[in-house]
């Protein structure tokens, strides 16, 4: 079980930040087995992001949906895949279902941990230690290695290929200037849900102070966050650049890329302004930074953990938010002022 496997096949997550810190597997499995072939499998959610990771040498989309069984396409897609001769697979997600792609695939070595019960499904089961490995991102990376190999405590830091030179042409087609000022990025939304959503006057102050020193603000998120940018831009009178449900994610990385610094909650959008090299700080409510942290080299991370914290909950089961309520945005300027601009 601890052969070298040169052509690899990884089972992607469904979330955009996990998918970056997958980036993390890829980098080590490169550095590990140079000579290896990685192809990655992801829903439509992630898979663009694929092609700004070097390391990935083919990408397919996975047509499941969150929730969804869907045997029939699993078995056709596991016998479509079946050509490739995998020596391995990893399967980073812990569902039932997300094994049974490389099971039908007849791939002889297959990886991923201990979680729904994948007995046989699986043949090269791991066992999560969590206070050894207390992030995510080090639980990804240890699937790359044998199972013998020592626990990892410092592992590569994802790193996505933008494009900033074609900011001008997103923000033509979108009838937007060029930014000729500093720019923040406010990324107010988290898919998770609003446990996770540092609240609307809070960014809305950050943005106000940000415009009246001569700043531009971005306002980034998906069509499912554009309420709450739009209040953002409503509390500060429609002087924010409104970008949610505008842009493809490849061009949420390339705008990224191009901004000075950049505001975000817990979600996809923080992970991918860390991977981008942005300015970061990251407000935490009900998750905890030292779990899924921005792995970016400057960034910061703010949260105020208060008695009943964290509990990883989609929506506050006490009913207050305190955690990210009484989070105020000087405490976001302050790190702002430490992380300074690039």
């Amino acid at each position: 079980m601890t052969t070298i496997a040169p052509n690899i096949l990884v089972v992607g997550p469904a979330w955009v930040g996990d998918m970056i810190m997958a980036q993390s597997l890829f980098i080590k499995l490169k550095q590990t087995r140079p000579q290896c072939r990685i192809m990655v499998t992801a829903p439509d959610s992630t898979l663009p992001l694929l092609s700004r990771m070097p390391e990935v040498d083919d990408a397919i989309a996975a047509p499941f949906a969150h929730h969804r069984l869907q045997l029939t396409d699993r078995i056709r897609l596991g016998r479509q895949l079946r050509h490739h001769k995998f020596d391995q697979a990893i399967v980073l997600p812990g569902s039932i279902k997300s094994a049974l792609v490389p099971f039908i695939a007849g791939i002889p070595r297959r990886t991923g941990y201990r979680k729904e019960p994948r007995y046989g499904l699986l043949n090269d089961l791991r066992t999560l230690n969590k206070d050894k490995q207390p992030r995510q991102v080090q639980h990804f990376v240890q699937l790359g290695l044998s199972a013998d190999a020592p626990l990892i405590e410092n592992t590569p830091r994802p790193q996505l290929e933008s494009r900033p030179e074609s900011v001008p042409d997103i923000l033509a087609n979108l009838a937007l200037p060029v930014a000729d000022t500093p720019v923040l990025a406010l990324c107010p939304g988290a898919e998770y849900g609003p446990a996770k959503r540092w609240p609307v006057r809070h960014f809305a102050e950050l943005a106000s102070l940000k415009l009246n020193e001569g700043w531009r603000v971005w306002l980034l998120g998906s069509s499912r966050d554009a309420p709450c940018v739009q209040a953002i831009n409503d509390a500060v009178h429609g002087r924010c650049v409104d970008l949610s449900g505008r842009t493809s994610l490849d061009q949420a990385v390339d705008l990224l890329s191009a901004t000075t610094q950049v505001v975000s909650n817990d979600s996809g959008l923080m992970h991918i302004a860390a991977a981008v090299g942005r300015p970061l700080v990251a407000v935490y409510g009900s998750s905890n930074p030292n779990f899924t942290p921005p792995l970016g080299h400057n960034t910061r991370t703010v949260s105020l953990q208060p008695d009943c914290w964290p509990c990883f909950q989609r929506a506050c089961p006490l009913g207050h938010t305190r955690c990210l309520e009484d989070l105020l945005p000087e405490r976001v300027t302050d790190a702002l002022a430490e992380i300074g601009q690039v």
